[in-house]
């Protein structure tokens, strides 16, 4: 009976490896970030030679990397 259980635990183990390795899918986690980056709506920053604008940008975009932490 215990060679059946150790058998079972195997099998159960086996199973949870193949799910979780499913599930972990290394790209995935950079979409998530990025969706979550989106979400807070960043502002764009539309080029040119515009200082005051380009560190206003900045700041804006440390505001939402400080918020994602």
């Amino acid at each position: 009976m215990a060679g059946r259980t150790n058998a079972q635990i195997a099998e159960a183990l086996a199973t949870l490896a193949g799910i979780m390795a499913r599930d972990h899918q290394p790209g995935r986690e950079d979409e998530a970030r990025l969706e979550r980056f989106m979400k807070h709506k960043p502002p764009t920053f539309t080029g040119g030679y515009n200082p005051e604008g380009a560190v206003k940008w900045l700041e804006e975009v440390e505001i939402i990397f400080e918020a994602m932490r």
